[in-house]
């Protein structure tokens, strides 16, 4: 541990903090610094699109840990200043404050930034939703009756929909693709599982081009042009096109950046003693035989403490572990709440196994060249879990539909 003497983490969220619990946990003594762009400890995001944006949850809810747990890790905290250059020959981060650190260990979590419309102007009642201010901000325009459009049906997109709605809003939502959450579910299961916001009275338009914003009264949204002219009237304008990894500042770097900081099947960014996990990872997953970037919970956690046990055993003069992992995610949609295992990239095929659309409760398993690819669950989630393990033991689909006898059975 002697050559271990500061390990120093960007990224003051998930991702980050289990990676410093993780090393304390593993008995490393030496300086532990967490550097973040927010001036706040760490706390939990997916909230922010539900319990806080509904008012049910007040700020201090959602805190990952409480303040005596936090000071036991004895970290050297750097808030409220982003890191913006890495040096890799002296081994130091720079901040945008002028200060320079030094280190002998780096986990890369500086997660990512949302994804903006191009020139989006900056005007009253436009949102996005990263942060804990952005939730709070957006909560204050969704009131009774205002006329809320979410540019984006992706699953921040839909939940931020639902809340509106249930805050008595009145919810559209423009999606430019064919269905609603296609990028992670496909066409056809995103248009089943999205089936409770029709439901609700949310209205959802496919296969529409947002061309703008435009300005109502004074420094305010009015509402969103299409590029066949037509404007939909809103009063709140919510932009969820998804998130771009937080890269920025390693622009300069001899790290390889392809949507992501490139690493290993260990985590490891490819030099010595830096490692990235949480939104910014791009890895090979050996269980799915393919590189990947996840932007779920699940997987941030999982990250955090997998790259800082490798790091640790690295210094050790041990081999480090792959992590190889099931990629899980969940999002709560009005009384749906739906639940993916594993991974689809768009050429398997989905069978719903138990349950229908039309009960807005079912299981759907995705298959490919006769081995089960991934699981969907909506409000299903005793029945749609057992199959991680299935997942991760790389199952056939005679595997997979033995599983299902059993819940047939009962």
């Amino acid at each position: 541990m002697s050559e271990l003497n500061t390990v120093v983490i960007v990224g003051s969220s998930l991702a980050g903090l289990r990676a410093a619990e993780t090393l304390r946990l593993e008995k490393y003594e030496g300086r532990i610094v967490i550097v973040g762009a927010e001036d706040r400890q760490p706390y939990d995001r997916p909230p922010l699109s539900k319990k806080v944006l509904s008012g049910e949850w007040e700020a201090d809810r959602i805190s990952l840990r409480k303040p005596e747990d936090l000071a036991k890790l004895n970290i050297d905290w750097k808030l409220g200043s982003a890191a913006t250059s890495l040096n890799t020959i002296t081994r130091t981060i720079t901040l945008a404050s002028g200060e320079t650190i030094a280190f002998d260990g780096l986990i890369i979590a500086t997660g990512s930034g949302v994804r903006k419309l191009p020139n989006q102007p900056d005007w009253k009642g436009v949102h996005v939703v990263r942060t804990l201010d952005d939730s709070l901000a957006l909560r204050a325009n969704l009131n009774p009756g205002a006329r809320v459009v979410v540019i984006g049906a992706g699953f921040i997109g839909l939940e931020v929909a639902a809340t509106a709605k249930n805050r008595g809003c009145e919810v559209t939502v423009l999606e430019g693709a064919p269905a609603p959450m296609m990028r992670g579910l496909g066409a056809e299961m995103g248009h089943a599982a999205a089936l409770v916001h029709t439901d609700n009275g949310v209205s959802m338009r496919f296969n529409v081009k947002v061309a703008g914003l435009v300005e109502g009264s004074k420094g305010s949204v009015g509402g969103v042009a299409l590029d066949d002219g037509e404007v939909v009237p809103a009063d709140v304008v919510v932009v969820g096109i998804g998130v771009a990894p937080a890269t920025q500042w390693l622009e300069n770097t001899e790290l390889e950046l392809r949507d992501g900081v490139v690493c290993d099947t260990t985590l490891n960014a490819g030099l010595p003693g830096v490692y990235a996990a949480g939104d910014v990872c791009r890895w090979f997953n050996n269980l799915y035989d393919q590189e990947m970037r996840v932007e779920h919970w699940t997987t941030a956690s999982e990250q955090g403490a997998a790259a800082a046990s490798n790091l640790l055993a690295v210094s050790r003069g041990e081999d480090p572990k792959p992590y190889s992992a099931v990629p899980f995610f969940w999002s709560d949609q009005f009384t749906a709440r739906i639940q993916f295992l594993g991974r689809a990239n768009g050429d398997e095929t989905a069978h719903i196994v138990v349950g229908s659309p039309e009960e807005r409760s079912f299981v759907a398993l995705y298959e490919k060249d006769g081995y089960l690819k991934a699981a969907l669950g909506v409000s299903r989630p005793k029945q749609l879990m057992p199959f991680r393990k299935l997942l991760a033991e790389r199952a056939t689909w005679e595997q997979a539909l033995e599983l299902v006898s059993t819940f047939v059975a009962t």
